[in-house]
């Protein structure tokens, strides 16, 4: 069975049948400006060397060389077999805040949806580690164990909206020592050892009201778990949509009849990834500067925790590159105009 190591790259091919529409386009044009001198019965005279099929098979050797040449970028693979293998990777719990301010839309779509969008990148850039997630809002629990089926997580990370928790608020604090849980820690059943593979990653606008989040951050550092945070928002704040029946009727008011206004709290944000070792980024309406995070995670000294099967492919890119190549040295073998050294139609002719 034929595997491709960068399949996305295989889209590359639907430009085949546009270049051969604009091709064909082309070559109407060319024979309808040709038309305006002359009567097609004399074409024959006043281009005595211009042949009808030798362009169109310079074209289509071009085009099938440009397709050999997109699979050989896609690296088909073939003769899969397991390999046995240590499975090497750190821990990560990725903590969601989903909380109301969370609907706010200083960036786009909302702070939400954002915030899924940067864990499902973060995601698509590890490898081996595994993964557990926390959502909280004025209280924290465990939506996905620790593991390394990403796409359970993905799974679970499309279900996660701000009417998950109906205790309103943001105990990033709990949510840490949430986290901290799904690694083992305080575990009677587990044995608890302190290593350098471990970290949390704490997405959220920064309001926290209900506990001392840089204590608990404080805390995961002294265990060796590394605590970083991305801020989800902008410092100038939007106000908060207020749903009815899924229908948005308005914003949110406070108890004199104002606007709510949420704000991105960076210095609460920075606090913890100071007290956590780790480091604070500002996801806007740009991509979070996620390479930061990820090179600190990087850093972490990585542990073996089991042993895994994996398939390994030999490459066969050589087959479509010297494809590429025939039909290239082909396509330049071939001139537009007639040879009138061989005459190819006598000497069909007389073979007949």
């Amino acid at each position: 069975m034929i595997h491709f190591q960068h399949p996305d790259l295989l889209y590359l091919l639907l430009l085949l049948p546009l270049f051969l529409a604009v091709w064909i386009w082309m070559q109407h044009k060319g024979k309808q400006r040709l038309a305006q001198f002359a009567d097609k019965s004399m074409f024959g005279r006043l281009i005595p060397d211009a042949s009808s099929w030798r362009p169109t098979l310079k074209f289509c050797l071009l085009l099938a060389a440009l397709g050999c040449i997109i699979l050989a970028i896609a690296n088909p693979q073939m003769g899969s077999k397991l390999v046995k293998g240590e499975h090497i990777g750190g821990d990560v719990a990725i903590c969601l805040d989903v909380s109301n301010s969370m609907m706010a839309e200083d960036i786009q779509p909302n702070r939400l949806e954002r915030s899924k969008k940067v864990v499902s990148n973060l995601m698509s850039q590890m490898a081996g580690d595994r993964i557990s997630l926390v959502v909280f809002a004025g209280s924290s629990y465990i939506q996905m164990p620790l593991t390394n089926d990403y796409s359970a997580v993905k799974l679970f990370l499309d279900q996660i909206d701000c009417e998950m928790i109906a205790t309103q608020g943001t105990a990033i604090g709990d949510a840490i020592e949430k986290a901290m849980s799904t690694f083992g820690y305080d575990d009677p059943d587990r044995e608890w050892e302190k290593n350098k593979s471990r970290a949390i990653i704490v997405i959220s606008d920064g309001e926290n009201h209900e506990d001392d989040a840089e204590a608990a951050a404080a805390t995961a550092a002294e265990e060796g778990i590394l605590v970083c945070t991305i801020g989800m928002g902008l410092p100038e704040g939007a106000p908060i949509p207020s749903y009815r029946g899924g229908q948005r009727v308005g914003y949110k008011k406070d108890m004199t009849g104002n606007t709510v206004t949420t704000q991105l709290n960076e210095q609460m944000l920075e606090g913890i990834a100071h007290a956590g070792k780790g480091i604070y980024v500002r996801a806007g309406n740009v991509n979070a500067d996620l390479q930061k995070v990820l090179d600190q995670i990087d850093k972490l000294e990585k542990s073996h925790y089991d042993d895994a099967m994996f398939s390994e492919y030999e490459s066969r890119y050589q087959y479509p590159l010297t494809a590429a190549f025939i039909l290239l040295v082909a396509e330049l073998l071939i001139f537009e105009r007639k040879n009138r050294k061989i005459n190819w139609e006598k000497i069909i002719g007389a073979k007949k």
